[in-house]
């Protein structure tokens, strides 16, 4: 019986152990409260426009993230556009450069010749909330012309 209960509390405390990192993640990044999967660049007559709705409390402070993986040659500017709504009433726009970040996660960028592939994950911005309310955010990707340009994935996701 004391050799089980031995490997049981060694069980829990691997356990523990294991999955300190997960937390302290979210502790350090943010957690997360939305994502808005554009995926695909907006046009004209092609508009990809995705939202999300969160009760946000005053003080509280979203941050922006982007979630990106992209293929393109030469030049590919990309913005993420964000209109926000309090409680069904505009309260901000935002344009966002994705590959302008400030902190940045699993990173891998190749570039060869004028071909780049480019993956990361990376912090944007941050909102301050001025009062309790619903907000509603909602964003689209666009792009400049370039036929090259691929995008796999573009998520403008939203942290507290």
């Amino acid at each position: 019986m004391k050799q089980y209960l031995r490997s049981s509390k060694k069980n829990i405390l691997w356990a523990l152990l294991l999955t300190a990192p997960l937390g302290g993640c979210e502790v350090l990044l943010g957690k997360e409260v939305a994502r808005l999967p554009l995926n695909e660049v907006s046009t004209a007559g092609h508009e990809v426009v995705k939202a999300a709705t969160i009760p946000l409390k005053k003080d509280d402070e979203i941050a922006l993230w982007s979630d990106m993986a992209l293929a393109y040659e030469g030049d590919a500017p990309v913005r993420f556009q964000v209109q926000v709504l309090k409680d069904g009433t505009p309260f901000q726009q935002l344009e966002l450069d994705p590959t302008e970040k400030n902190v940045t996660v699993g990173e891998v960028k190749t570039s060869v010749n004028d071909k780049v592939n480019w993956r990361f994950t990376g912090k944007n911005a941050e909102l301050k909330i001025p009062e309790d309310g619903t907000y509603t955010f909602k964003a689209r990707l666009v792009a400049a012309n370039n036929p090259t340009l691929q995008v796999t994935k573009a998520e403008l996701v939203l942290k507290k």
